[in-house]
């Protein structure tokens, strides 16, 4: 049975592979496209995963694209009614455009890959419910509470459920425009940052304010009575306007989406332009400690509904890997698999996980505890870039890789990894990394002026040998896919300043030498000539989507002043 999940036309487009239930492929379409969060239809996706498993479009059994125009349909026609009469036509237009796209996927497939008759079905799954899927069947449990939240997607912004062996019943669910992802997106703007998946900013910037104005966001974003939340749009722009645009270059936009309102609320708003002062600081930190407290709030009452205290969690907002690492102390909960891929681009993995499962019925497969379903390529691949660039380098073997990149490492070097598969979703987890000694207190500055050019606040990630987390670490547990903020040990802090946050923390990425066995004995390399067990572990990239192929990390090492690039077997230093 071959399963081709999508998630297209919408932000972080993707494909998925499943063959016989075991997902053999997954990558995001901005890897290719080189636009971050594309939209458009991930057909470079399409291709690359087809290509990996050696299949042609006519091998696909099913195509299954996770979004369901017909989702909630009643809700979303008693919304638009209220819209005001100018509104409705530019909604109705934009939601016929999109639902065509979504019609025609199969003729964009016969027409690109010129295939006349595809023997395949086609599902579509609701967005909300290929979160749930995307967190439920790749982890371990076989029995867990589910929990999907994010911005919108199927007019929905939260759903919850109950996972058991193949089945995942829906329990309740969210409307738009009641938001956690627009609340915290709206403040994000209201910070002066404007991008799309600016969040992670304001999460970075927290820890260095306090939440002096929590009470005051309380009256945006609150708990309610039935284990939900209330997104008081008072403070927002219209929904019937809209909160997400696409350009033509296939890039999400996020129009204004606050108003006077909160601005009277709070005080004046941040341009981009401006410094980040202490008032700022604080904003980020109240956002924070809002959305922590509807997290927490929503996961108590998902527990006394389900007695199950095992909980799958996926969706835009399950990228807070500062709310995740509190959820065990915060909650019930005792056990949290989030998976690689939290947010939209999961889709794909979950539309394809929820048909052979919920639909077609097959059987569960080991859980996954790797990210690396993405290209790789080979030293004789590699080899043929750095010739026709004349680059000069050394093919070395592993061994002696650990040993030069270890001590380039301790020298105060930079290094460019980049080997095997890359990683699905938004963090580098050692297959496309950019690294550093985690004990310099300069280690952030010299990233940031050779490479990143990035806000001061930002903090950069420990990975750490899975052995030595409870050496570290206040909270022992796998963290494979760095989603999770524990406490540092405070002992360790002066240690590690490259990697421990302004509150003392860090977000953790445990490295396990079955799962990441040349990152692992890098690290461990660079553990036995310093005694530590960690190394700084940023993404391979800078300002652009994490690297994908040989010649964008070359690129990427050429126009920054990185001191060394390791390319599977080939090292290129400067001289």
């Amino acid at each position: 049975m071959i399963i081709l999940g999508l998630n297209a036309h919408h932000a972080d487009a993707s494909a998925s592979l499943l063959i016989d239930g075991k997902l053999v492929a997954a990558v995001e379409e901005e890897r290719f496209t080189r636009i971050k969060h594309y939209t458009g239809f991930p057909i470079h996706a399409v291709e690359y995963c087809l290509q990996e498993a050696g299949l042609s479009l006519n091998d696909i059994d099913h195509l299954v694209i996770g979004r369901d125009p017909n989702a909630k349909f009643k809700e979303k026609m008693s919304f638009f009614v209220k819209a005001p009469s100018q509104m409705l036509k530019k909604y109705f237009y934009d939601r016929f455009i999109n639902a065509k796209d979504l019609k025609t996927i199969d003729k964009v497939l016969m027409a690109h890959f010129k295939c006349s008759k595809p023997s395949f079905k086609i599902h579509n799954i609701e967005h909300h419910r290929s979160h749930l899927a995307s967190a439920f069947y790749p982890s371990p449990f076989n029995e867990a509470a589910l929990l999907s939240l994010d911005g919108s997607g199927d007019f929905s912004t939260a759903m919850s459920g109950i996972g058991r062996g193949n089945n995942i019943e829906v329990l309740d669910s969210v409307n738009f425009p009641n938001s956690i992802g627009v609340f915290y997106s709206a403040l994000t703007q209201f910070l002066g940052f404007m991008h799309y998946g600016d969040e992670y900013k304001v999460m970075g910037l927290a820890p260095y304010g306090k939440p002096i104005f929590k009470d005051l966001l309380s009256k945006v974003l609150y708990p309610t009575n039935d284990g939900w939340f209330k997104l008081d749009t008072h403070y927002l722009r219209s929904p019937h306007e809209g909160y997400v645009t696409y350009s033509d270059t296939f890039q999400p936009l996020i129009p204004l989406l606050y108003n006077n309102n909160l601005i009277d609320l709070l005080g004046t708003n941040r341009e981009p332009s401006e410094e980040v002062t202490q008032f700022h600081k604080d904003i980020a930190a109240s956002v924070q400690a809002v959305t922590e407290g509807v997290i927490f709030h929503i996961i108590t009452e998902l527990y006394h509904k389900t007695k199950i205290d095992i909980l799958c969690l996926a969706g835009g907002v399950a990228q807070n890997s500062v709310a995740n690492g509190k959820i065990i102390t915060n909650t019930p909960m005792k056990y949290l698999y989030i998976p690689s891929a939290g947010h939209d681009a999961g889709i794909s993995m979950g539309a394809a996980y929820y048909a052979n499962h919920q639909l077609l019925r097959g059987e569960r497969q080991p859980p996954i505890l790797s990210a690396y379903t993405g290209p790789s390529f080979t030293n004789d691949e590699i080899e043929v870039v750095l010739k026709k660039n004349e680059v000069k380098y050394q093919k070395l073997a592993d061994d002696d890789i650990y040993n030069i990149v270890s001590d380039k490492l301790i020298e105060g070097g930079v290094v460019g990894w980049f080997t095997g598969r890359a990683e699905f979703g938004p963090r580098a987890l050692g297959g496309r990394s950019i690294l550093m000694d985690p004990r310099r207190t300069d280690a952030k500055e010299i990233l940031n002026n050779k490479i990143k050019r990035r806000e001061s606040f930002r903090p950069f990630a420990p990975s750490i040998l899975t052995e030595y987390v409870s050496e570290y670490f206040e909270i022992t547990d796998d963290v494979p896919f760095m989603e999770k903020v524990f406490p540092i040990k405070e002992e360790k802090r002066a240690l590690i300043p490259a990697v421990t946050h302004a509150d003392g923390s860090g977000r953790l990425q445990t490295v396990d030498k079955n799962v990441s066995p040349r990152y692992y004995d890098l690290i461990d390399t660079f553990r036995k000539k310093t005694g530590i067990p960690i190394l700084l572990n940023t993404s391979f990239n800078e300002n652009e989507p994490i690297v994908n192929t040989p010649q964008e990390a070359l690129d990427c090492y050429l126009r920054t002043s990185m001191d060394m690039l390791v390319l599977e077997n080939c090292v290129i230093q400067r001289t």
